[in-house]
């Protein structure tokens, strides 16, 4: 005999008994083709009736080819018995479709003659509901089982829980066998790159001290230079500004002398105008005058020719000058190709700490998507665990009711009971080191992301850094900017004031008296530079040393007494400057005088240091100047030089 199941569901049937209430019960209808080839080959339909949680509820119906001829004609059907089994099938499902309706249209009805389904009689009705009457579209009459048919049931109810059984604990075995496989293999790789990130954290850290420190070094000594230039700056700058005010308001007092006196003579004009006869004369006795006048003029044309003799021996030690400014210019072309060679070597170093990130970064995705896929892993294997602890429980469920109403203590249920205990301890196991590994999985993840904070931060302050010698390279270029149009207004203005250098002798420190035209009655100022030059050039004259020619000056003790010019601070820094041309070795290193990577060009140097070279001459040397004074480098005074 060969049984094919053609239909195994739990399916909400209506129950009515004799003078009871009408109750739903979850009924399993099971439906198998049975075909029988001794003595005769036939095929039979069985159909039968179950309940999960009561397992002495059994209700079977076999449906031969002989009978359904009789249930055919007894309740009119139209197909045959090869079609009947899936047409049977169909309207189940269609009340399976229904049931969880309020109304629905098709239900299952269990009519018993009896009070309770007690042993006794049923038949199973398919009924259709429409607004009319209840149409039973088929009725099937089932008898309870027998004892023997109960055992059997239940035989092959334990049979089919050992064999799930049985491929439980084969399921459960790989998997433990996988689990522990990979439990080792992501152990192993745990260590191996918990060793990779110690190395990586010890070399990141000596990598980061010593840039630090390095650039904390460099960024104290340029606040340093940048201060003091700043202060230099200015105080000459104020200085300046003092000067040019002053002169401008004596100007100023000056035109409109000279307009108001002019205003007087207009006004003389217009009523000697209609004095004919008495302007005749007054412009004879004029003519006098102004022939007094010429020959005044003519003095004063022998008087400019003399001091023109003068001004061209003082363009010849110009010249002398101009030689030695073209040979500083050549020592600071040297100084710039050395900062240019610095620039490259800290380049060069920064490449590399940038592809160290590069190197980083990659490393810390690849770990990253281990850990993903790991995690991955343990969430399925947890998943498949979760359903196989379900399982077990709803096994044990079963057991224990069939062990209650059966009665059966066997041992052999005993030690199931006992193994599957040591099962479930084993799974609890296994999650609990499962949990163990997602923690510390969760905590390199934590150490990740903090190494990758500290790169950030790290990366930060290297961006700050540069920022902050790009503000004070862009101050100092500024400076030297407004220091080289301050000085070519000198310039242009020293053209104007150089004829009347020969009379700036007579005032009191040096400084020049405003030449004055007596013909004209006008008076000019001169420019600040022209001032500067006749104040050096007595000391020049009375100090007869050529290679030292203002007197010996102690910037410490005597600032006091020139208080009124604060150049002597640009003439102590210059004089420092120019010794660097005679060997002198000075108090800064030479990589402070290099150029940074992203500076801005310097501008005005030929200017700087022809104004610098200008006043060499009457500037102190080192040995003449203060311990102080003599330790500050030359660059910090003269940025562009």
């Amino acid at each position: 005999m060969a049984a094919e199941r053609i239909f195994d569901r739990a399916v909400w049937v209506r129950v009515r008994g004799c003078g009871c209430e009408e109750r739903r019960l979850n009924v399993r209808v099971n439906i198998e083709l049975l075909s029988i080839s001794n003595p005769v080959h036939k095929k039979d339909l069985a159909v039968r009736l179950t309940d999960d949680t009561d397992p002495f509820f059994l209700y079977n119906l076999v449906i031969s080819e002989e009978d359904f001829q009789s249930l055919k004609s007894q309740q009119g059907l139209l197909v045959d018995f090869s079609a009947f089994p899936q047409k049977f099938i169909d309207l189940l499902q269609q009340c399976i479709q229904e049931q969880n309706k309020d109304i629905p249209r098709f239900l299952l009805q269990l009519v018993s003659s009896a009070p309770a389904l007690d042993h006794t009689p049923v038949s199973l009705n398919v009924v259709e509901t429409n607004p009319f009457k209840h149409l039973t579209h088929l009725s099937l009459k089932f008898l309870p089982g027998t004892d023997a048919e109960i055992k059997k049931f239940l035989a092959n109810c334990l049979k089919c829980l050992k064999e799930d059984k049985m491929m439980l604990e084969e399921k459960l075995k790989k998997t433990e066998e996988d689990l522990s496989r990979q439990l080792s293999y992501t152990q192993q790789s745990l260590a191996e790159k918990s060793r990779e990130l110690d190395k990586l954290k010890n070399e990141w850290t000596s990598y980061t001290t010593a840039l630090s420190n390095k650039h904390s070094q460099e960024l104290t000594s340029e606040k340093e230079r940048a201060l003091q230039a700043q202060t230099q700056y200015q105080q000459q700058h104020e200085q300046q500004k003092k000067e040019l005010e002053n002169l401008h308001q004596k100007s100023i007092q000056q035109l409109q002398n000279r307009l108001s006196e002019l205003e007087v003579i207009n006004k003389d004009l217009t009523e000697r105008r209609y004095k004919g006869d008495s302007t005749v004369r007054e412009l004879k006795a004029k003519l006098s005058g102004l022939e007094d006048e010429c020959q005044r003029a003519k003095q004063e044309v022998l008087s400019l020719r003399r001091e023109n003799t003068t001004l061209d021996a003082e363009c010849h030690e110009k010249e002398k000058l101009i030689n030695q400014l073209q040979t500083r210019v050549a020592v600071l072309e040297q100084e710039i190709k050395d900062k240019d060679q610095l620039v490259t070597r800290t380049k060069e170093v920064l490449d590399a700490t940038q592809e160290q990130k590069v190197i980083l970064e990659e490393s810390t995705e690849e770990k990253q998507r281990h850990i993903e896929k790991l995690e991955t892993t343990i969430k399925s294997l947890s998943a498949e665990l979760l359903k196989a602890n379900e399982i077990i429980k709803k096994l044990q469920g079963d057991l224990k009711t069939l062990m209650s109403k059966l009665k059966l203590k066997n041992t052999v249920t005993i030690q199931q009971e006992k193994l599957l205990a040591e099962k479930e301890e084993k799974l609890q196991k296994e999650q609990r080191e499962s949990q163990e590994m997602g923690q510390s999985l969760r905590m390199k993840e934590q150490e990740v992301c903090k190494l990758q904070e500290q790169l950030e931060n790290t990366i930060q302050k290297l961006e700050e850094s540069k920022q902050l010698l790009k503000t004070n390279e862009n101050v100092i270029t500024w400076l030297n900017r407004q220091l080289s149009e301050v000085q070519m207004a000198k310039k242009l203005d020293t053209p104007a004031s150089a004829p009347a250098a020969g009379r700036a002798a007579g005032s009191p420190l040096g400084m020049p008296d405003r030449p004055s035209f007596h013909s004209s009655g006008i008076s000019h100022p001169i420019s600040p530079l022209y001032a500067f030059q006749n104040f050096l050039e007595p000391t020049h004259s009375k100090n007869g040393n050529p290679q030292c020619p203002v007197p010996k000056v102690q910037l410490n003790s005597q600032l006091s007494k020139l208080s009124r010019c604060s150049d002597a601070h640009t003439v102590s820094a210059a004089g420092h400057a120019a010794n660097k041309e005679n060997g002198d070795q000075l108090g800064l290193e030479s990589k402070y005088f290099k150029k940074k990577d992203d500076s801005i060009p310097l501008r005005g140097l030929s200017q700087n240091t022809l104004n610098m070279e200008y006043l060499r001459p009457y500037l102190p040397s080192k040995a003449q100047l203060s311990p102080k004074a003599a330790g500050t480098p030359a660059s910090a005074y003269f940025p562009g030089s």
